[in-house]
């Protein structure tokens, strides 16, 4: 290209050598047909390759920038998923620990209550062996006082129905009884 312009200027020119700043028309006119030709040439070759890249890296930024978007969404969807999940789990974990005091709760009554009826049967059936022991010494203490009542009748009837040694038997008997 550089060859093309040395020629066009030697060939114009006729040989002479001119300042930088003089106007050829020779010059001009193969510069602006170079000038043409380099922008035809590129427009051909060049620019649309490059508007091209341009254009698919234009798209891929467009489609970045979209995917990144739809993260960000998702993202925000997803926290908005776990905390919802984590208020759920959060309710139904104070229901159970509701659940487990109240069924403690009632545990404890049950307990005792089977406790209180436990010791009041253990009350119950003492109290019924007393009785029931009671009754067998009271009948073993009738049984001993109609003995003891028969005996000393014999004594008095086999002894002298003297009114002095009657007293002393019975207050004999009497003591015997109270010592036992």
């Amino acid at each position: 290209m550089a060859l093309l312009n040395s020629l066009a200027i030697l060939a114009f020119s006729g040989g002479e050598n001119g300042s930088p700043l003089d106007i050829n028309p020779g010059v001009i006119i193969w510069t602006t047909v170079t000038f043409l030709f380099l922008l035809w040439l590129l427009k051909k070759m060049a620019w649309k390759p490059i508007l091209d890249l341009l254009s698919e890296r234009e798209n891929k930024i467009k489609d970045s920038l979209e995917k990144a978007e739809t993260a960000r969404k998702d993202a925000e969807r997803l926290i908005a998923e776990n905390q919802a999940s984590l208020a759920k789990t959060e309710a139904e974990a104070q229901k159970i620990i509701a659940q487990s005091r109240e069924y403690a709760e009632n545990l404890k009554s049950q307990i005792i209550q089977e406790s209180k009826e436990e010791a009041r049967k253990m009350l119950d059936d003492a109290e019924a062996e007393i009785q029931r022991r009671q009754k067998e010494a009271f009948a073993q203490l009738k049984s001993e006082v109609a003995d003891i009542a028969v005996d000393a009748a014999e004594k008095i009837i086999k002894a002298n129905l003297d009114k002095e040694k009657q007293i002393e038997l019975v207050n004999k008997h009497i003591d015997e009884i109270s010592k036992n």
